[in-house]
């Protein structure tokens, strides 16, 4: 169910073409199918409705034949965007024969289609920084997740505190935003650097990324968690789709 399938209902009612009682069967049916049981998985399709983008997919742990058979399933009941996040190339190539329209990025490892017109609008943009190359993984399946959610992403990488003049460089970029995405391992200093730059919020993404103390993010995580910057918000480690989808509700506050 698609804002646009319960326009074309609303329409025929208002316009006499269906009774009141024919509209009331068929709301109710619309509720009790729109979440399709397969058995290893139950589908929301009625998440698009409520929340303006289809169920996401993490591909991670799933088998290939489930995969294609949710994301078959997805295609085929939403209008909007698709997107299943930690995907590899081989459970991409098995889904492409039920769903030709598919496209995967190595670096973000997502599968998604991109089927939808949206206006992108120039003058809200997000703003994705990384601290560093390695980095950029989790930057992309942020930068990925907010493009396919509808809005106009720039980036700048590998601009950390360890050569903080090349943050600098990017000033411009930082003022222009409306909302601005950090993405650092290791210390995770550069979330508390942008937070202490810019009146727009930020949300830091702390990686997995670092030497042996960095403890997988868990470094990065607290000293994000503690920032004294104030208006910094974080998210899980490497959870840059997280990142991404709520850039992109802030985003689109206030039209």
């Amino acid at each position: 169910m698609t804002e646009e399938n319960l326009s074309e209902i609303l329409d025929s009612y208002k316009s006499g073409k269906v009774s009141k009682s024919e509209i009331m069967n068929q709301l109710k049916n619309i509720s009790l199918s729109s979440v399709e049981n397969l058995g290893f998985a139950s589908i929301d399709h009625a998440r698009e409705l409520r929340q303006g983008f289809p169920e996401v997919v993490y591909a991670a742990g799933k088998t290939k034949e489930q995969l294609r058979t949710i994301f078959k399933s997805l295609y085929e009941r939403s209008n909007g965007n698709l997107i299943a996040t930690r995907a590899d190339f081989e459970k991409y190539q098995f889904l492409l024969d039920a769903v030709p329209a598919a496209k995967f990025d190595e670096i973000s490892k997502m599968i998604y289609v991109d089927r939808k017109q949206i206006e992108r609008r120039a003058d809200k943009k997000i703003l994705i920084l990384s601290a560093g190359t390695s980095d950029m993984p989790v930057a992309e399946e942020a930068r990925l997740t907010a493009y396919l959610w509808g809005n106009t992403v720039e980036t700048a990488y590998d601009c950390g505190v360890a050569g903080i003049h090349r943050l600098f460089a990017h000033m411009k970029e930082i003022e222009a935003a409306n909302v601005i995405i950090v993405v650092a391992g290791m210390e995770g200093a550069l979330a508390s650097v942008v937070g202490g730059l810019t009146d727009k919020p930020v949300i830091a993404v702390p990686t997995s990324i670092g030497y042996g103390a960095a403890f997988n993010g868990i470094a990065a995580l607290l000293a994000m968690l503690n920032s004294c910057a104030a208006g910094v918000s974080v998210v899980n480690i490497d959870n840059g789709f997280g990142a991404g989808v709520l850039a992109s509700k802030i985003n689109k506050l206030g039209g």
